[in-house]
């Protein structure tokens, strides 16, 4: 969903009572970060409540809002952050004045979006049923129990069901909110506005929760060294072996290690960070695919093909289209 190109495209949080903290702040933060290169903002992040009361957020802070529900009326995106409270989360129902808002809103086309227990919210309304949703593992057993219907994997970061969008608990809210900038504006908006807000730019969707593993060791003992040094020899071919070699651990313990600090295998790492960067040169460079594959590290526009169709459903040439305007392709 592109920005208006007569204005900024309009995102509305909508705070209920016992609302995040840090999932009511990370929407303006982060979209209000996403500036074009002349530092025009392509967002802007309004709050609004039921009838513009105040609310009470588990910070131990009151939210006084600007504005009441009329807003959702007036948004291209509707964002519900996660609450700890109320009904959505002992017995499935929701305000009816929200409902009929949220419904109202989705019924337009609006994207509608949610962070952590927010989810139980758009379930609520009737929003996610029959569909893929996410939410915070350690409220999945009470999710699926409220709402059967909705197809729940509380095993990603965020699903992206297209009009409808749904994250897990705390981070991957940002995660989120800068996977829809990348799609709004392409890979170089987003990574500026993860450098501004001083966070990881890129983690993927389908990269699983972090529940209940222990903390990885810290310093040299980790793999981040090492996944550094793979980031920078990307278009090289790189082994299993090598990897291990250069963190200075076997196979078995490198592999092992990895999976603790990123959730995937040291393979599955790789191929996303070589998708992302060849997605990144096809957005800010003229190479031809061959070169992108090459740098890359797929060795040929076939693989690289291939590739970016399982993760995105596009040929690279498609994917340069999308995201760069007409005078620069």
């Amino acid at each position: 969903m592109a920005v208006p190109p007569a204005g900024r495209h309009r995102i509305a949080v909508l705070a209920l009572d016992g609302v995040v903290g840090l999932d009511l702040g990370a929407p303006a933060q982060v979209f209000g970060t996403a500036r074009d290169t002349d530092e025009t903002p392509f967002y802007s992040v309004t709050t609004c409540t039921v009838g513009r009361q105040p609310v009470r957020s588990t910070a131990g802070f009151q939210v006084l809002p600007d504005h009441g529900l009329e807003l959702l009326d007036q948004a291209d995106t509707v964002i519900v952050p996660g609450i700890h409270r109320g009904p959505p989360l002992t017995d499935g129902t929701v305000d009816p004045e929200v409902g009929r808002a949220l419904r109202r809103a989705h019924e337009r086309g609006l994207r509608i979006m949610s962070i952590c227990t927010g989810s139980f919210v758009l379930a609520a309304a009737g929003l996610l049923d029959g569909r893929p949703a996410t939410t915070h593992w350690a409220h999945a057993h009470r999710f699926r129990t409220l709402y059967p219907q909705v197809k729940l994997d509380p095993e990603v970061l965020f699903v992206d069901d297209g009009d409808v969008l749904t994250s897990a608990g705390v981070a991957s809210g940002l995660d989120l909110c800068l996977h829809v900038i990348r799609s709004d504006h392409g890979s170089a908006v987003a990574n500026r506005a993860a450098r501004r807000c001083v966070v990881p730019p890129w983690r993927d969707g389908g990269q699983a929760q972090y529940i209940e593993r222990p903390l990885p060791a810290t310093g040299d003992a980790g793999t981040a060294r090492t996944r550094l040094w793979i980031q920078q020899r990307l278009h090289e071919p790189l082994s299993l072996p090598q990897m291990a070699a250069h963190a200075s651990m076997s196979v078995r313990t490198f592999t092992r290690r990895f999976r603790e600090e990123t959730g995937l295998s040291p393979a599955q790492w790789l191929l996303r960070q070589r998708t992302e960067h060849a997605r990144l040169l096809l957005e800010t460079t003229d190479l031809g695919v061959d070169q992108v594959a090459r740098r890359s590290g797929f060795g040929t526009a076939a693989a690289l093909r291939q590739q970016l169709h399982q993760r995105i459903g596009v040929a690279p040439s498609t994917y340069r289209r999308t995201f760069r305007p007409p005078a620069q392709v």
